[in-house]
């Protein structure tokens, strides 16, 4: 079993080096808003972290919106069909090449993070720390507007889906009514910071809603976040 871990990893390493012996340039086609397709391979881009496509922020005031869809358009508007030189950093668990993309010479992953369409990715790399408190201090893109790290949105998503498969909403009811600790009645809808974690008990009086308005009507209010 160890030779066999051995010779896979030597195998890993030497794809690696092959690869990153050589820049990617290409046409880009963007995938998400951290992903790229440059010549046939699918680049994740280094050092930063973009909303998940299907993700929603909101929440403080600010009414939910479809924050991974708008980042996604906005990179493809920015950078769909330019030319870009990429280095090879990594390959990531996908299997997919982690890389440094320059488009005019300017480093795409500074230039996203620096315009609030993307985070610092500091699990990776420190690089666009910066970059990202200035977007945050001044308010660009995404800051500002309710959102929720896209980490943390992932780790919420897969509690969620554990806490799922322990109960079962009603055909089109997905809005959980949870009362705290101290006997609020609060609503979740998806998409809001708490939705994934909250797990309606009711033998507790907890409840579905099928509505916002049924749920007011029932006394809950909607949570902040």
């Amino acid at each position: 079993m160890l030779r066999l871990s051995c010779i896979a990893a030597l195998v890993s390493s030497i794809w690696l080096g092959a690869a990153a012996a050589q820049d990617l340039t290409g046409t880009i086609r963007v995938v998400d808003g951290d992903t790229f397709a440059v010549a046939g391979q699918t680049i994740r881009i280094f050092g930063i972290d973009a909303p998940e496509t299907d993700q929603m922020c909101g929440g403080f005031g600010t009414p939910m919106w479809g924050c991974g869809a708008w980042v996604s358009g906005e990179v493809r508007a920015r950078f769909g069909g330019r030319r870009a030189r990429c280095e090879t950093v990594d390959v990531d668990r996908y299997q997919r090449i982690v890389a440094r993309c320059y488009v005019d010479g300017a480093d795409v992953g500074k230039s996203l993070v620096a315009e609030g369409l993307a985070f610092a990715f500091r699990k990776y790399s420190w690089d666009y720390d910066l970059d990202e408190k200035g977007a945050a201090v001044t308010g660009r893109g995404l800051h500002g507007q309710g959102v929720e790290n896209p980490a943390a949105f992932r780790a919420n998503a897969r509690a969620g889906h554990a806490a799922q498969s322990m109960q079962q909403a009603p055909d089109g009811c997905v809005i959980k009514g949870n009362i705290s600790a101290d006997g609020k009645r609060i609503y979740h809808i998806p998409g809001q910071s708490w939705y994934a974690r909250t797990v309606v008990k009711t033998s507790d009086g907890e409840r579905w809603f099928c509505s916002e308005a049924e749920a007011r009507q029932a006394g809950w209010r909607r949570a902040r976040r």
